[in-house]
């Protein structure tokens, strides 16, 4: 499946491309000391082996930096330093890694007599002398707070949301396009709903997407994939990080679980109901997961999209889901759904429920509705 892109501008991090209808980069984070050199050297290796194309690294104290002297000598990975709450530290790391990234929200936290744009205007310097790209990168927790008290407690956005374009005005004013922009939550919607109002604005600016504090694998992922599934599908996202509570072995998770998102929204396996704003048949289907209750649904969503072939130059929409946690809702919005519980299928037009049938009957009785749904259709002349 062709998905969508916006038009971002390209933004080189090391070797890497982001935006501009390159490839989406899957990146990870060391969650290792950065101090310990042999461990943190150790992982960012693991996690380029494992195909990340950018591996950051936070820096929190002028060791932190000196350190990155070293790490850097021992990595080809394509760096990327995570500025705690000193943002003079980037005259020390710049000429070490690929791309700094700062938190507004942070930069209040020292020097405070200073306003941001001085400091931001300081960081945009140590980039342009090092050759780095810039992540602008806000979170829920730690929005500016002076963007914060302008809103009630209970909008979360439109304070990251003004941050975020405030940040890119004021770069773009200095005359530095090689950034991009996160917009971070720990609540998928949220996460969704920002970004799609962040690309309203900005469709140029490359975005870097993420859910914080996702968790343990699986829901850590399944609370990725669903805010994805819902950005990607509609050309929103340039590099993407999902955030997984891990040992420090099984770090290199991340960027499997990240490619595996990619490549199931490609194929329209996806878990969420997705408006792939397509004008021929769109068949989505969850991805396999230990929440399928008959392992007959892996080969039921190929009998369909090979049953419904006849129907490709149709303006419609099937979903087949594999569970009934997901089912009964994700299918709502579809056309057609299925959602397979153990013994037998539940047919559904929209909302509408149509019946049960096994897993033997689904398929013409499947059939027969979808002919309803094109003779339906061609009568309205739709």
């Amino acid at each position: 499946m062709d998905l969508p892109r916006n038009p971002t501008r390209p933004v080189q991090i090391g070797s890497v491309i982001i935006g501009d209808g390159n490839p989406l980069a899957v990146q990870s984070m060391c969650a290792t000391h950065t101090q310990d050199i042999e461990a943190t050297v150790g992982q960012a290796n693991a996690l380029l082996e494992a195909g990340a194309d950018v591996v950051r690294i936070a820096a929190d104290s002028k060791k932190d930096a000196e350190s990155l002297v070293q790490i850097r000598r021992e990595t080809t990975a394509n760096l990327s330093v995570d500025l705690q709450e000193n943002y003079r530290l980037a005259e020390l790391i710049g000429p070490h890694v690929d791309k700094i990234r700062y938190n507004p929200g942070h930069l209040y936290h020292h020097e405070r007599e200073k306003p941001w744009q001085e400091k931001v205007k300081y960081i945009v310097g140590i980039a342009g002398d090092n050759d780095c790209a810039i992540r602008v990168g806000v979170n829920c927790g730690s929005v500016d707070p002076a963007k914060a008290d302008k809103y009630g407690a209970d909008d979360s956005i439109s304070p990251m949301l003004e941050s975020a374009l405030d940040h890119c005005a004021f770069l773009d004013s200095l005359g530095f396009e090689r950034y991009c922009v996160s917009l971070k939550d720990s609540d998928p919607e949220k996460v969704i709903e920002v970004n799609k109002r962040f690309a309203a604005e900005r469709p140029d600016v490359p975005l870097h997407l993420g859910v914080t504090e996702a968790g343990m694998p699986p829901d850590g992922i399944i609370k990725t994939r669903i805010a994805f599934e819902q950005l990607i599908s509609r050309g929103i996202g340039d590099t993407i990080r999902v955030s997984l509570t891990l040992p420090n072995a099984r770090k290199p998770e991340e960027i499997d679980a990240g490619r595996q998102i990619l490549a199931d929204i490609a194929a329209g396996r996806v878990r969420s109901f997705v408006d792939f704003q397509l004008d021929t048949l769109n068949i989505i289907s969850c991805p396999s997961c230990s929440r399928v209750e008959n392992e007959a649904f892996i080969d039921l969503a190929q009998d369909v999209k090979e049953m419904t072939q006849y129907a490709k130059d149709h303006a419609i929409t099937i979903a087949v889901m594999g569970c009934r946690v997901n089912g009964p809702g994700e299918t709502d919005d579809a056309d057609l759904g299925l959602w397979c519980g153990p013994t037998v299928v539940n047919l559904k037009k929209g909302p509408q429920a149509l019946g049960a049938y096994s897993y033997d009957e689904i398929l013409p009785r499947l059939r027969a509705e979808l002919d309803a749904l094109i003779a339906e259709r061609e009568g309205a002349g739709v």
